[in-house]
């Protein structure tokens, strides 16, 4: 562990209230945490659900899962794992079925500020950018080894990167010459790859989408979440509620769509008078554009400006 890590953490989470209001905490009932981070949506939910309830806690990062332990109650289930398997974890808990799932899809402030691990344009680190430091691919692997074509699509496709062929070129240039290995270096083609006047114009650093595409890319993001979305409702009791906290619009439209389809899954044709599929609904979406961040809870975290959540309440145990 770096010196980065060795300290404990606790950061204000995104969106803190509306995540225990909508999942409906109360005493004596479980929940599970998908992204334990730096703990903030842990510690409520495990204040809320008292010593009676129960709290199952899953990160993918042995640093959020050490710091952690000395965070929360000692009755608190803390795995070290990624939350695509939580069928898996569940089971190995004997556990069939909780009252609520909360999933924050974005990075937490340690990662940004203390891991030390290239998250961040804003210092000077290695590029790493794993969640897991146990996983062997890197930021620096991927910068390396793909081809100008795989790379332009990854910033294209995770970063929705504008000048995704430019930035892509550059790098591969820049290769030829030396090992990209810092967050500086990477910072500096990308300002050559983007007009001046451009860079102007924009509200974000010129480096946010190439890095958010390559986190997403080390880390498989929108494949586990896919994962995850495919088994969450079969770990929810009737009447149980999931939560999702996005703040990338590829991530939001998985879940909208998944949560719509989940809403209404009728695969006939529009034009039929009657449904004759026989798909039923699995439940509703509740707050049908998402819950947003009000002023005083971006002043307190900054990150929370683009965070929306969605939630979805199972109403049968009967999925189709």
């Amino acid at each position: 562990m770096s010196s980065h890590e060795s300290d404990t953490y606790y950061h204000v989470p995104v969106l803190s209230d509306a995540v225990i209001q909508y999942l409906k905490c109360a005493p004596g009932k479980i929940f599970v945490d998908c992204t334990l981070g730096g703990a903030g949506h842990a510690t409520q939910i495990s204040r809320a659900i008292g010593p009676s309830g129960q709290l199952v806690a899953i990160d993918q990062d042995i640093s959020a899962i050490n710091n952690a332990r000395h965070l929360l109650d000692q009755q608190m289930m803390i795995i070290h794992d990624n939350f695509k398997n939580i069928r898996t974890i569940l089971a190995s808990l004997n556990i069939d079925v909780v009252d609520g799932i909360i999933a924050d899809l974005g990075m937490s402030l340690f990662h940004i500020r203390q891991s030390g691990r290239g998250f961040s344009f804003m210092a000077d680190e290695p590029l790493d950018m794993r969640m897991n430091t146990q996983n062997s691919k890197t930021a620096k692997d991927l910068l390396a080894n793909l081809t100008e074509k795989k790379l332009s699509q990854l910033l294209w496709e995770y970063g929705e990167e504008r000048y995704s062929r430019q930035i892509a070129s550059k790098i591969v240039r820049a290769r030829k010459n030396y090992p990209i290995e810092t967050t500086t270096e990477l910072c500096e083609i990308i300002k050559n790859a983007i007009p001046i006047k451009m860079q102007n114009r924009q509200k974000i650093h010129p480096a946010t989408r190439t890095f958010m595409a390559l986190r997403m890319a080390v880390n498989d993001e929108l494949e586990c979440i896919q994962s995850f979305l495919n088994d969450a409702l079969l770990c929810l009791k009737p009447g149980g509620r999931l939560c999702i906290i996005s703040f990338h619009s590829l991530e939001d439209r998985m879940v909208k769509q998944h949560m719509r389809r989940w809403e209404n899954p009728c695969c006939c044709p529009k034009d039929l008078p009657k449904c004759i599929c026989g798909k039923k609904s699995m439940g509703k979406c509740i707050v049908r554009k998402g819950i947003v961040a009000n002023d005083v809870e971006v002043s307190q975290n900054p990150m929370a400006r683009s965070a929306r959540m969605r939630v979805f309440e199972k109403i049968s145990l009967n999925l189709i």
